[in-house]
């Protein structure tokens, strides 16, 4: 009765509810003759509004069969509408190992970086090629993973209240180093504006396992001065500090409580 009194239409649409999923996308590439490949998946679900904060890969939850699995499905997906470009197919996965597909978002996505450093491929590169005609450089049996690769998103916003802080930059400062990798445009005596994305750079730390990945994530932070505007450094040192997080027990709930258990320790000093 209230869908027709709405919109005129009785039919109802029902959506199953997954309760504290996690949120892993596939990363897609397929050219002009037909030829389609996975490049493994990436962990979303560190995100606040749906908005994700950061990623890494491959993801802690998947078994090396969920991922053939997945990738599969994925490829198999991207074939049947005859995909072409590098592409993204987003699932949520349930406690239970069950996926459900959410969307596929038809282009470069901001973390293809923590992909490109697991397998060595050059994303760009290639969707360059592919929009030239030409065929991938790989087949997927040419795909190799290795090791782990994290990447924290540097918006200007305060890490606190997570509100916009646009301005000057007087000082940007991240130190390089093994396996350190550094995606941004800004610099020191750089403004921000107000009237775009937040984001100013991507750190990302590669390690020949999930921890190195980590260390190395933590060092560089630790290293980094930012200073004239606020980010979400702060933030993100204290994510990976993060006992849950360590150990890799997160969903797309993790912020949530992780917000309310930063609060409570404030209000308690």
């Amino acid at each position: 009765h209230e869908a027709e009194a709405a919109f005129g239409v009785r039919d109802v649409y029902i959506e199953k509810f997954l309760e504290n999923p996690r949120h892993v996308e596939f990363q897609i590439l397929g050219d002009h003759h037909g030829s389609v490949i996975h490049l493994g998946e990436r962990e979303c679900s560190i995100q606040r509004r749906h908005q994700k904060l950061l990623e890494e890969s491959p993801s802690p939850a998947l078994t090396d069969k969920m991922r053939r699995k997945m990738g599969g499905i994925a490829v198999e997906a991207a074939e049947a509408v005859q995909y072409t470009n590098a592409g993204t197919f987003e699932f949520l996965l349930d406690k239970d190992g069950k996926f459900y597909f959410i969307e596929a978002n038809t282009r470069l996505q901001v973390e293809h970086g923590v992909t490109e450093l697991v397998t060595g491929v050059d994303i760009v590169k290639e969707q360059i090629r592919m929009a030239a005609g030409e065929r991938l450089s790989f087949k997927q049996s040419e795909i190799v993973f290795s090791g782990h690769a994290i990447e924290c998103r540097l918006n200007a916003e305060c890490p606190d209240s997570f509100a916009p802080c646009p301005g000057l930059i007087r000082v940007f400062s991240v130190p390089g180093g093994p396996g350190i990798r550094l995606d941004t445009a800004a610099h020191s005596e750089c403004t921000i504006s107000p009237y775009y994305d937040s984001l100013i750079g991507k750190i990302m730390a590669y390690g020949r396992d999930r921890q190195e990945a980590i260390n190395r994530m933590r060092r560089t932070l630790d290293l980094t001065v930012i200073e004239g505007i606020k980010t979400s450094l702060a933030l993100h040192q204290k994510i990976l500090a993060d006992q849950d997080f360590g150990a890799g027990r997160f969903t797309t709930s993790f912020m949530e409580r992780f917000q309310s258990d930063t609060s409570k320790l404030a209000a308690a000093v």
